[in-house]
């Protein structure tokens, strides 16, 4: 695609570039891409400052405007749960340049580290008051015997961490099972919305200002996260979906070899709950990154399962074009689910989110190319709302 003549910030000439010079047009990793910023809903920012190369969505029943691209500060890219503070503040400040209004973190990334990194980093570059704050809160099975005090506890802990008095968004991190324990750290059901539970802690914790909305992490059994997910008293959910596992969000076959996580996003539809992708790149697995030191020890998306990703992966990026990347297909794909806000993507460095925000204004992948990408991942389309379709 041809340079347009003017790329100045007079006119873009409906083409955006990623160059910080100029605030109308945006270079992405050296293509010109279509602006798509005018002709698609929910662009505007939800501060109504920030540039214009964003696309924002309206977090399901809330009053809450979220950008489609958001920042995730987990273990796996080290960023946030490392030492390198200048990268850090880079990263993170060309994230706030592109329009990134979402920040997701968890008392648990790096003990800590992952907060206070952010917190630290935000309030250097003064935009703690301009983006939107989520953290999680894990209870191990010993802080079942006072729910409500190791929910306060952690709460007041990212809090501080954060340097904020108050969070857009707090989310259980436990899965959801029929048993306790069934998978490490499960909760029931019961655990969750009965007397004594953690709801009634999140709730208090809402109720006092602290929190403004609660969510969930889908993951679990889906006959268990239903139920918690039909109570309709949380706002959103994150939950892993990608183009290997997209079974979040749509009907896999019965071979299908990986975890099925039961079309959960139709049921927070249902409830008009916002949802955030997580794993959209399956830890890293679908960009040719070698496992992080945290794949080794975790319970929860550990090495093995990394492995048949990586190998998955590869097939999948067989399909694509030459010079195609399986990250910006893999995003993009991700994106095209009428019933997912926003990618929550791990960033390592500024180009990284260069390249995530122009998948974004990319579009969406054609159908066809879903479809096959699907299927290249062992996600064979099986009825209504499967995989490709």
């Amino acid at each position: 695609m041809a340079r347009p003549a003017d790329c100045g910030s007079r006119l873009c000439h409906g083409y955006v570039c990623l160059v910080q010079s100029c605030r109308r047009c945006v270079r992405i990793a050296g293509s010109w891409l279509p602006d798509r910023r005018h002709t698609r809903k929910n662009t505007a920012p939800a501060s109504g400052e920030g540039p214009e190369l964003m696309e924002y969505a309206n977090l399901g029943s809330t009053d809450l405007t979220v950008s489609r691209v958001a920042f995730g500060a987990g273990p796996i890219p080290q960023l946030m749960t490392g030492d390198a503070r200048q990268l850090q503040r880079a990263t993170v400040e060309q994230a706030l340049e592109l329009g990134v209004n979402w920040f997701d973190t968890a008392a648990t990334y790096g003990m800590g580290r992952s907060e206070e990194s952010l917190g630290a980093t935000l309030a250097e570059l003064a935009a703690v008051d301009k983006v939107h704050l989520a953290t999680k809160v894990r209870l191990m099975p010993a802080d079942l015997e006072d729910i409500s005090g190791n929910i306060e506890a952690s709460v007041m802990g990212s809090l501080t961490r954060l340097r904020v008095e108050r969070l857009t968004l707090l989310q259980l991190h436990n899965s959801v099972t029929v048993g306790r324990g069934d998978e490490p750290t499960s909760l029931t059901p019961q655990d969750v919305l009965g007397s004594g539970g953690v709801l009634e802690t999140l709730d208090r914790l809402r109720s006092r200002g602290v929190v403004e909305h609660l969510g969930l992490t889908g993951i679990g059994g889906p006959a268990a996260l239903r139920e918690v997910i039909g109570s309709g008293r949380f706002a959103t959910m994150q939950v892993p979906y990608n183009v290997l596992n997209p079974s979040a969000g749509c009907v896999v076959s019965e071979a299908f070899p990986e975890t099925d996580y039961g079309n959960v996003i139709d049921a927070c539809a249902a409830q008009r709950m916002g949802v955030f992708a997580i794993r959209v790149y399956a830890g890293g697995a679908m960009v040719g990154q070698p496992p992080a030191p945290h794949t080794f020890k975790t319970k929860f998306f550990p090495l093995d399962l990394f492995q048949r990703d990586a190998e998955r992966a590869a097939q999948v990026a067989e399909l694509l074009d030459s010079g195609a990347s399986l990250a910006d297909a893999g995003l993009r794909y991700v994106l095209r689910h009428p019933q997912i806000q926003a990618a929550i993507v791990g960033f390592s460095s500024p180009s990284q989110v260069q390249q995530a925000v122009g998948s974004l204004l990319a579009g969406p992948l054609p159908e066809p190319l879903c479809r096959q990408l699907a299927a290249a991942g062992q996600n064979p389309p099986a009825g209504e709302g499967s995989c490709g379709s």
